[in-house]
């Protein structure tokens, strides 16, 4: 049993690695903002604890708390992050220089843990190249195509270039299950009879379900690994229209098929944002988002998660859709 401190703990990925960290009889800490609602953190076992990490000294309050209380963490998982802005200066504020304090603030205090898994993601190396269609590798020039990838690249280049520094890093591909709202919205479309493509040309995409994302970061942490990053998806490749397929046959829908020309979504994206630019926001389609939907090779390397901790996933995306669309139904967002 080890104390365990999950920050981002209040959302969607964090929320289940806190479920898997009680269920492996650690002691939990669920790091949260003042803010934070806490639906989904329930359990009497769970200890909170508020972190602002907007500079080193407001981290350093909660370490001092802490050490005062003879609270120490053998690991920590920094989940927190944004992957939607307001403002584009905010995916770095808060994916890389809030981790930046988070980091320093551990150190000062000397509180660097035996692990510290960053949860990054495939973003912030960018799809894999489309012409030839191999994954996206370690061994590869990170190219991120959006902000949120720069901003977590960012973050790893930080984060690879301590001394002496325990660090972890996981780069999950599209992550999705019950409580998860990007996905939602597809689902969504599809429940509402529609099916919408984005271009002429054939995507592959890969995902990850959450159990399965957070099954294996416990592994990471109680494997003698350190200083090593992963790219993590369930290993198998789905054309988009086979993911629409799955939903569908979930749902027992049918759709009416329509394909939007990628002219249209970039003129669409690009009058948005100017727009939305003049408020200081960003527009859900933007041209960031652009990049992203018109990429069409989104696989990466799986091979050293077999290797490093035997890791096959029990979820494919069927398996893993009907779960999740079980339990929007139950909850009635569909």
């Amino acid at each position: 049993m080890a104390n365990i401190l999950i920050t981002g703990a209040s959302g969607f990925i964090g929320s289940f690695l806190v479920e898997e960290g009680l269920k492996q009889n650690h002691q939990v800490y669920a790091g949260i903002r003042k803010s934070s609602s806490r639906e989904y953190l329930k359990d009497n076992r769970i200890h909170f604890l508020e972190f602002d990490f907007s500079s080193r000294a407001k981290v350093l309050e909660t370490l001092e708390y802490c050490k005062k209380n003879n609270i120490r963490f053998q690991y920590i998982i920094h989940n927190a992050g944004l992957t939607k802005a307001q403002k584009k200066t905010d995916f770095y504020t808060v994916n890389c220089q809030n981790t930046i304090h988070f980091i320093e603030a551990l150190i000062e205090a000397n509180m660097v843990p035996e692990k510290f898994l960053f949860v990054s993601s495939l973003a912030a190396y960018g799809p894999g190249n489309p012409h030839t269609g191999e994954p996206v590798r370690n061994v590869h020039e990170p190219k991120p195509i959006e902000l949120y990838g720069k901003s977590k690249l960012d973050a790893e280049r930080y984060i690879t270039a301590l001394k002496d520094f325990p660090w972890l890093i996981v780069r999950p591909t599209g992550v999705y299950g019950p409580k998860e709202k990007d996905y939602f919205v597809f689902f969504q479309t599809i429940s509402r009879g529609l099916e919408p493509y984005i271009g002429f040309k054939k995507q592959v995409l890969t995902f990850i379900y959450v159990r399965d994302l957070v099954r294996l970061i416990f592994l990471a942490l109680a494997s003698p690994h350190v200083n090593k990053a992963w790219f993590v998806s369930d290993g198998k490749e789905y054309p988009s229209e086979l993911f629409a397929e799955i939903t569908k046959k979930a749902l027992g829908k049918k759709t009416i098929r329509f394909t939007v020309p990628l002219f249209l979504v970039k003129t669409i994206a690009v009058v948005g944002e100017k727009v939305a630019g003049l408020w200081g926001t960003i527009p859900t389609l933007n041209t960031d988002k652009y990049n992203v939907l018109k990429s069409t090779n989104w696989r990466c390397e799986i091979e050293p998660l077999a290797e490093d901790f035997g890791f096959e996933a029990e979820y494919d995306l069927e398996k893993g859709v009907k779960e999740t669309l079980d339990w929007y139904k139950k909850e009635k967002w569909l």
